[in-house]
């Protein structure tokens, strides 16, 4: 017979850790409840969004963030946090989502804040600082790149031998 544990009863090890769930509009944030009146706020996903969410973080004290997504909005989001300094993990959506209860972002982020606090996220894609930047900018678009095709191939072959190097 499977044992039961209520959540109240998790020892929390992290206690300056957030949790964010992720979306293509808006990313769901959940802190502490010691932390601010309003634990759970919800943030655009738009530029202004991002900075306003880590300002609150970094008011509210919080040292290490859990995020869920399973799409490419987690990126920005990612970037701005390690740039403040922020311990960042990205947790797979699939190895959490099978808790019952789960209906909502915001009971989905205030969910993954209390299993990260209690170090029970399971290992997800972390990224290097660094190294995430890196190679999006080493990998190829797949965008077609109209009117750029005699300039791209003029590349390829290297400086013309008339022009100075540089």
């Amino acid at each position: 017979m499977a044992c039961k544990v209520h959540v109240d009863d998790l020892v929390v090890i992290q206690p300056d850790t957030a949790g964010i769930d992720i979306g293509s509009q808006s990313h769901w944030v959940s802190v502490p409840a010691d932390r601010d009146t309003e634990p759970v706020r919800e943030f655009s996903a738009m530029t202004h969004g991002l900075l306003a969410l880590a300002d609150w973080l970094q008011q509210c004290g919080i040292r290490r963030v859990a995020m869920e997504s399973t799409g490419v909005y987690w990126i920005p989001l990612y970037e701005l946090l390690c740039e403040r300094g922020f311990e960042v993990a990205l947790v797979d959506g699939r190895k959490i989502k099978h808790v019952s209860g789960r209906k909502s972002d915001p009971i989905d982020c205030r969910w993954l804040r209390k299993l990260h606090s209690c170090a029970l996220t399971p290992g997800g894609f972390s990224p290097r600082a660094g190294g995430l930047r890196a190679a999006r900018h080493r990998a190829p678009s797949r965008a077609p790149h109209r009117g750029c095709g005699t300039l791209r191939a003029a590349h390829a072959k290297g400086p013309d031998r008339d022009e100075p190097q540089a």
